[in-house]
């Protein structure tokens, strides 16, 4: 059945009580009967996976309304990118939103300071050009969105929930709640799957790219570095994050 009050903390708290040894599978077979409408951020191998049980779990619990499957185009994604978020489209026979930055806002920060200020200054104004306000004026509508984040990529993701009560993308009168799937999964988990599953991956992770983001901001990384290094590695680790998955606490 539908979810039709607010969740409060308490509940949301019982429910990560519940679902601390649950698969990912579990958890959306769980959760997303809860919600009238959902979406899922896609970029990456773990929101492939996330995508995956999605999918499977809606069909198995009869819901009439699918997830809605979004990515943020920046602007500045690799090229492989690109044909990767088609791959996954056409696999899995979806309708993929892309959500775009205001051209307005773009035009004025590179007028103004360039196309690589962030190396600069941060990565904070971009990415909140880029990611953030597409999300604030998107996920409104939502009662739900997923999201890949697992609790070992960062160490601003240590005390990931499985499901939170996101106030930062949030109407202001109406909740929006974050389901976090994989929080207890490892990489290994992740990949085990997409082999077990055949799932399309971008082919960049061939080429020793872990963590996928924006061309300017994401390299490569080498044996035994964090997957995190290859994302804003000239920035100290613990602010390793663009915005989307702060704890809601730091925003």
């Amino acid at each position: 059945m539908t979810q039709t009050s607010p969740f409060s903390e308490s509940s949301i708290a019982a429910l990560n009580d519940d679902l601390q040894d649950a698969s990912p599978r579990d958890v959306l077979l769980r959760l997303l009967p809860l919600f009238q409408r959902c979406a899922l951020s896609f970029s990456g191998a773990e929101d492939v996976v996330a995508i995956e049980h999605a999918l499977n779990a809606a069909k198995k619990s009869g819901l009439e309304q699918l997830p809605e499957v979004f990515t943020l185009d920046t602007g500045r994604l690799p090229a492989a990118t690109l044909r990767y978020l088609e791959t996954v489209r056409l696999h899995y026979g979806i309708t993929l939103t892309l959500l775009t930055p205001n051209s307005a806002a773009v035009q004025a920060l590179v007028s103004e300071k360039g196309l690589f200020s962030f190396y600069e200054d941060g990565h904070e104004e971009c990415c909140a050009i880029r990611k953030l306000e597409p999300l604030r004026a998107h996920l409104p509508q939502f009662d739900a969105w997923i999201s890949g984040q697992r609790k070992d990529q960062s160490p601003t993701r240590s005390a990931l929930p499985v499901v939170e009560i996101d106030s930062t993308f949030a109407a202001p009168h109406r909740q929006l709640i974050k389901i976090n799937p994989l929080a207890n999964s490892s990489s290994e988990d992740v990949w085990n799957t997409i082999r077990s599953f055949d799932i399309p991956y971008n082919e960049l992770h061939d080429q020793g790219f872990v963590s996928l983001g924006c061309e300017p901001c994401t390299k490569a990384i080498g044996p035994n570095q964090h997957e995190r290094e290859g994302r804003w590695w000239w920035e100290e680790a613990t602010a390793k994050e663009c915005g989307l998955h702060l704890p809601l606490k730091q925003l």
